[in-house]
C-alpha cells in the first residue's frame, strides 16, 4: 500500500492545532511557545507537500493520483475518497504554502493577548486542514460535508478575531450567504442520488467517477446544475452574490483574508471545473452564454468599484471580485487554452492577492491607530522603500504585469475567450486598464508626497523588519519565478484542462487564417503561373 500523503495532509494541521492550543498555557500571557508550534506545524505540511508533489507523476496529471477510498457511509453510498488531479494539487500547495506566511505575518496581532492570537493560530491551522481535505475529496458527499463544516472555522476567525465594530456583521453576512448557497446544494446533492437507478447504488454511489455518466434528463441536469453552480457562484464570489466579499475583507484580519479569499473561495471556482462541468455537461453548455455575461460583468464591476474605494483591504477585496471573473470566464469557454488559465490564476491568484493582503496589513501596522483609510497615509517610499516596493510588485502582478506570475494565466485566458466567445474578450479587456488605474493610483496616494503627521509625526514610518521582509520576500519570489517560468504550473493545469474540455463534449475551435493562404499554400506551377496546393 502507497503511503497516504493526502490523509497526512489533512491530519496533520489538526494534530498541529491541538498543540498549539495547548502550548505556553502554563506560562501566563506568553504565546512565544503557541507561536512557535504553530509555524513548525505549518512548515512541516509544507514539507508535506513536498513530499506528495514527488510521489505526483506529472505526465498524468490530468488523473487523480495519490488516491484514497474508503466504506465511510455505505447505507447511502458515501465514501471517504480522496485524490489530485495536476490542478488540485497546486491547489493543495496554495494552501500549505500561505499558511505558514498567514502565521509569520500575524505574530503580533490581536492586540497583544495572548491569549487570543494562540487560539486564532489553532484556527487558522484547522482552517488548513479543511482546505487539503475539500480540494482532494472525490466523493460529491463528502465534497458538500467539507464545503459547509469549513465554515466554522472562518466565521470564528471573522467574527471571534477580526477588527471593527462591524466584524461579527461581516461574519454573520458570510455565513447566511454561504449556507444558502449551501442548502441549494444540497437538495441537488440529494436528487444527484435519487438518478442513480437502485440497483446501481452501493458504497460508493457518490463517487464522482460514478456520477459523471449518469442518463439525466434535460430539465433534471439543469436544475442541478443551478443549484450546484448558485452555491459556488456565491463562494467564487461572483456579481450578483458577491456582497458579502468587501466586507468581509474590510473587517477581518489580513490573515484571514488571504486564506478565504485566496484559497478558500478557490472551491467556487474549483467546484465549476471539477462538478459542475462533468456531472452536468448539457446544462454546462446551456448555461455557458449567461454565465460568460456574468462572468464579464464581474470583471468590469470589481474594477470600476475598486477605484472608487477608501478603505485599503476593502479595494484588494474587489480586485478579487474582477479577478474571479476572469478565472469563471476562462472555465465556461470550454477551451483547453482558456480553461489552463482559469486553472492556473487560480493559483497566481492566490498568491498575488495573499501578497497584497499581507503586505497591506504591515503598512496599516504601522499607523498609530491603524487605520485602512488610504487618505491616512503617503510618503512612505522614502523611509520604508521595502514596505513600497513589495506593495507595488504584488500590485503590478494584481494587474497582470508581463514577467509576473498572472500575465501569463491572464493571457491564456483572453486567448482561450477570444477564440471561442470573441465579445466577452472584447469586452473584458479595458479591465486590463483598470487594474493598472486602481493598482498605481493606490500605490500614489500611500507612498508618494509627504508623510501624513498622523501617520508619523517625526515623517519616518519604519520599514519591513526581518519578520516582515521573509513574508514579502517570498511572496515576490515566487510571483517572479512563476512569471518567467511558467511552465513550473502549466506542466499541472494542460493535461487536466484537456480531460475537462472532453467531458464537456467540446474541441477546440479552429484557427482562423487568413483567406490568402486558406488552408493552402502557393507553389509556383510548371508554366510560369502559380497554384494552390492543400496544406
Amino acid at each position: 500500500m502507497s503511503f497516504p500523503w493526502l490523509t497526512v495532509l489533512i491530519v496533520w494541521p489538526l494534530l498541529a492545532a491541538l498543540a498549539t492550543a495547548t502550548a505556553g498555557r502554563g506560562r501566563g500571557r506568553d504565546a512565544s511557545s503557541a507561536r512557535v508550534v504553530a509555524l513548525v506545524g505549518a512548515l512541516v505540511e509544507v514539507a508535506l507537500v513536498v513530499g506528495a508533489f514527488l510521489a505526483f507523476d506529472t505526465s498524468r496529471a490530468g488523473v487523480h493520483q495519490l488516491v484514497e477510498t474508503h466504506q465511510w457511509i455505505p447505507t447511502i453510498g458515501a465514501s471517504y475518497a480522496v485524490g489530485v488531479d495536476g490542478v488540485g494539487l497546486l491547489l493543495v500547495a496554495l494552501a500549505a504554502g500561505l499558511v505558514p506566511l498567514v502565521i509569520l505575518a500575524a505574530w503580533k496581532e490581536q492586540g497583544g493577548d495572548h491569549a487570543r492570537l494562540r487560539s486564532y493560530l489553532a484556527v487558522v491551522l484547522v482552517l488548513e486542514a479543511f482546505m487539503v481535505a475539500v480540494f482532494a475529496a472525490r466523493d460529491v458527499f463528502l465534497f458538500y460535508v467539507l464545503f459547509e463544516a469549513m465554515l466554522i472555522p472562518v466565521y470564528f476567525l471573522i467574527g471571534g478575531f477580526g477588527q471593527g465594530a462591524q466584524r461579527r456583521y461581516a461574519a454573520v453576512k458570510f455565513l447566511l450567504y454561504s449556507l444558502a448557497g449551501g442548502l441549494v446544494m444540497l437538495v441537488a446533492v440529494i436528487a444527484l442520488y435519487l438518478q442513480v437507478p437502485a440497483a446501481d447504488r452501493g458504497p460508493h454511489t457518490f463517487l464522482t467517477d460514478n456520477l459523471t455518466h449518469l442518463d439525466l434528463s434535460q430539465n433534471a441536469g439543469r436544475l442541478m446544475f443551478c443549484a450546484f453552480f448558485l452555491a459556488f457562484a456565491i463562494k467564487a464570489p461572483m456579481v450578483p452574490v458577491h456582497s458579502w466579499l468587501p466586507d468581509v475583507a474590510e473587517h477581518a484580519t489580513p490573515g484571514t483574508s488571504t486564506l478565504l479569499i485566496s484559497v478558500l473561495d478557490k472551491v467556487g471556482t474549483f467546484g465549476m471545473l471539477t462538478l459542475c462541468l462533468p456531472l452536468f455537461p448539457e446544462a454546462s453548455r446551456w448555461a455557458a452564454p449567461f454565465v460568460v455575461a456574468l462572468a464579464v460583468v464581474s470583471i468590469l464591476y470589481g474594477a470600476i468599484l475598486a477605484i472608487g474605494q477608501t478603505d485599503l483591504l476593502r479595494l484588494i477585496g474587489y480586485t478579487s471580485v474582477s479577478h474571479f471573473g476572469f478565472i469563471i470566464l476562462g472555465i465556461f469557454t470550454f477551451t483547453r487554452t482558456g480553461t489552463a488559465g482559469s486553472s492556473l490564476m487560480m493559483l497566481n491568484h492566490g498568491i498575488s492577492t495573499g501578497a497584497l493582503f499581507l503586505i497591506a496589513g504591515f503598512a496599516i501596522s504601522r499607523h498609530p491607530e491603524r487605520s485602512q483609510r488610504i487618505a491616512d497615509y503617503g510618503g512612505m517610499r522614502i523611509t520604508a522603500p521595502l514596505l513600497g516596493g513589495t506593495f507595488l510588485v504584488a500590485g503590478l502582478s494584481a494587474a497582470a504585469l508581463p514577467g509576473l506570475a498572472t500575465f501569463i494565466s491572464e493571457i491564456l485566458v483572453f486567448l482561450g475567450t477570444f477564440s471561442a466567445v470573441k465579445w466577452a474578450a472584447i469586452v473584458a479587456v479595458p479591465a486590463v486598464v483598470l487594474a493598472a488605474v486602481y493598482v498605481l493610483l493606490t500605490y500614489q496616494r500611500m507612498f508618494t508626497g509627504t508623510v501624513p503627521a498622523g501617520l508619523a509625526p517625526d515623517g519616518k514610518v519604519p520599514d519591513l523588519d526581518a519578520r516582515e521582509r521573509t513574508v514579502a520576500g517570498v511572496l515576490v519570489a515566487l510571483l517572479l519565478v512563476l512569471g518567467f517560468l511558467p511552465q513550473l504550473g502549466l506542466q499541472f493545469v494542460d493535461a487536466p484542462a484537456t480531460t475537462t474540455v472532453k467531458q464537456i463534449g467540446h474541441t477546440d475551435p479552429a484557427p482562423v487564417i487568413g483567406a490568402a493562404a486558406d488552408l493552402t499554400t502557393i507553389a509556383p506551377a510548371g508554366n510560369g503561373t502559380v497554384k494552390e496546393v492543400a496544406a
